[in-house]
């Protein structure tokens, strides 16, 4: 269904450069519509988003005019994001535009009135400075991505303050269930008995040290980059009484030298390594372990397959610029390469990228029901920024292209015991 305007010219060029019909509706500042009945409808608020799209063709030009508000979705997000990624997954090579097809997308943005300067990428937007990786600009990333403020991550991630997969195991019914699901989990791969030490690495809000401590009686030490983390989990930690039980830390991993500990987990926290940083980071975990001690790595990993269609991976995407600046993701099988370069011996690889899908899912609905808190605590381009974010990765890990799994690895005795038992746990069946 059409009804002339704007939205008939975008959407004719857009279907005859693609090759193919759109499977959302558009609709444009001027009030027209062009495309299917039913589903959700993409809304072009302003000429402006044009603008952005001709000066930066690519995902961080869509990006930008999502975040400003110049274009946005009418109806489910999901819905949305899933077709479009059907359709990009079904285009066999990444459309490169003839010059008589660039004069007319060019020819198209004078008509609708769309062309001028460059316009100012949204505050939210971030470039780092320094070299990569070194301490003060990890410490920039990691201020860029978590200290968005406690109270915004209290409306997505709800009581349990948990941001990494959680653990949909029989008879979790809500998110909470499911993240103490997934605290629980890593303490049983751990083998945690009362007195031992726990480091928790990137600890976030202090959830799995304060569920280790609880439960499992241990002395947990978690260290952070992100202050307003740190002043938060040192408050839960007092109001549970556990001062005396578990310390939280402002301290970059490389500056941990209070080994051995019995027991390690690093959850959500190797995503910010980079690869080039991926050696030294197991090498030290390694160090930090007792013999016979155990490391729990829980972390985002892309997959290893070749990318289909000869569509490479853009050399900056949304992520890079909003949201996980410097982040970087690797397959499975390098991260398990390098903890056995560093001599560790993986005994289980655990893949957990359904989970995550519905974590995400479960995030977005929270941010969605809180919008106009988080919009409050946040802004509302920063609230943008994090409901694309989350939407759009629920749908990387459906269609299978990142993927979350937790390894669990042993630095085994000189001669070669490993303290691990013979048999898998019933707890960890699949």
């Amino acid at each position: 269904m059409s009804t002339g305007g704007a939205a008939v010219r975008i959407s004719g060029l857009i279907e005859r450069l693609l090759g193919q019909p759109l499977p959302l509706a558009i609709r444009t500042w001027d009030g027209s519509r062009a495309g299917p009945d039913g589903g959700p409808t993409v809304v072009v608020n302003s000429r402006r988003a044009l603008r952005r799209l001709l000066w930066q063709p690519d995902e961080i030009g869509l990006g930008r005019a999502w975040v400003a508000g110049e274009l946005d979705v009418e109806g489910d997000l999901d819905t949305a994001l899933t077709r479009l990624d059907h359709m990009l997954r079904e285009l066999t090579v990444r459309p490169r535009l003839t010059a008589a097809e660039r004069a007319e997308v060019v020819g198209l943005a004078v008509v609708l009135g769309a062309v001028g300067p460059p316009l100012k990428p949204p505050p939210e937007e971030i470039v780092l400075a320094g070299d990569r990786h070194s301490r003060g600009r990890d410490r920039a990333a990691i201020s860029h991505h978590y200290d968005v403020g406690n109270d915004f991550y209290a409306v997505v991630l709800g009581p349990s303050m948990v941001y990494s997969c959680a653990y949909w195991a029989d008879g979790a019914a809500t998110l909470e269930d499911a993240q103490r699901a997934k605290n629980e989990l890593i303490c049983q791969k751990l083998g945690l008995r009362p007195g031992q030490r726990l480091l928790d690495v990137g600890c976030g809000w202090g959830s799995l040290v304060l569920h280790a401590a609880r439960e499992h009686g241990v002395r947990a030490v978690g260290i952070t980059l992100s202050a307003p983390q740190a002043e938060y989990a040192k408050q839960r930690v007092a109001d549970a009484g556990l001062t005396d039980v578990v310390e939280v830390r402002l301290q970059d991993w490389r500056d941990v030298t209070d080994g051995p500990y019995d027991a390690i987990a690093s959850v959500g926290m190797a995503e910010h390594l980079g690869a080039g940083a991926w050696p030294t980071y197991a090498e030290r975990l390694y160090e930090l372990l007792r013999p016979g001690g155990r490391l729990l790595n829980h972390q985002i990993v892309r997959s290893g397959r070749p990318r289909s269609g000869g569509m490479a991976r853009p050399r900056r995407t949304f992520i890079d610029a909003y949201v996980f600046p410097d982040g970087e993701l690797i397959p499975a099988g390098e991260v398990v390469t390098r903890l056995e370069v560093a001599g560790f011996e993986v005994r289980d690889v655990h893949a957990l990228r359904e989970h995550y899908a519905r974590t995400l899912r479960a995030w977005v609905a929270g941010l969605e029901a809180g919008w106009h808190r988080a919009v409050e605590v946040a802004g509302e381009g920063r609230a943008r920024v994090w409901r694309l974010y989350m939407a759009a990765s629920a749908v990387s890990f459906d269609a299978g292209r990142i993927g979350v799994d937790q390894m669990l690895a042993v630095r085994p005795y000189p001669d070669g015991r490993s303290d691990m038992p013979m048999t898998r746990p019933v707890g960890w069946s699949l």
